[in-house]
């Protein structure tokens, strides 16, 4: 039986692209961009402010420890709207269709509190999501065992009629550890065929791309 199946949904470049570069395309080369990242370990800083670290502070923290990148740290934080990039091909269609047919969808994204506001604008598939685990909200990030238990608990769920999608092997990882089927997101075709597989309600193709819809 499929019809108790929750599909959980990461967000970030799943639903909804992200590219961090752009918060400062009008003012580094793409190159730079990434000797910036590696100077200050960008992706430490963001998945310390997608557990509960305020902007501010990590903002101050960069500045004291990386003072030459702190202009660039405070630009990518302010101009954080720049960096979604819209819908991700093919999972508006995904979700709606699931939506559709009454299968209950929900997100758990690492995702800063201070800027979730701006997700549904980018994806407004996001809506039709029935809820969303934040991490930013939580104080604590995937892939620790500790927010997938938030999310089976607040939301009544069983890890075995669980399906979990995320982009990081890391949190397909550790997912799977808790019982819950975890697939890797690798692009909606690939998800359709996989959600299908599931017994999931979905067309074989996407309806738009064949120009059914």
């Amino acid at each position: 039986m499929t019809d108790d199946l929750t599909v959980v949904l990461d967000l970030g470049q799943v639903v909804v692209g992200w590219d961090p570069y752009l918060t400062v395309a009008d003012r580094l080369v793409r190159a730079e961009w990434a000797e910036f990242s590696a100077a200050i370990d960008f992706p430490r800083w963001n998945q310390a402010m997608d557990g509960g670290l305020t902007h501010a502070e990590a903002c101050a923290r960069v500045a004291a420890a990386h003072p030459e990148h702190a202009a660039t740290f405070v630009r990518y934080c302010a101009n954080f709207p720049a960096s979604l990039t819209g819908p991700v091909p093919g999972m508006a269609e995904i979700v709606a269709e699931l939506a559709d047919a009454g299968v209950r969808l929900l997100g758990l994204t690492n995702w800063s509190a201070e800027t979730f506001v701006h997700a549904e604008p980018s994806a407004p598939a996001i809506r039709r999501l029935d809820g969303v685990v934040v991490s930013g909200r939580e104080g604590v990030t995937k892939p620790d065992p500790a927010i997938f238990e938030i999310l089976l608990d607040r939301y009544d769920l069983a890890a075995a009629r669980t399906v979990f999608v995320d982009d990081s092997p890391a949190n397909v990882a550790g997912a799977a550890a808790l019982g819950i089927t975890a697939l890797e997101f690798a692009g909606a075709s690939r998800l359709r065929a996989q959600l299908r597989a599931l017994g999931l309600p979905l067309a074989a193709e996407d309806p738009a791309a064949t120009g059914r819809a």
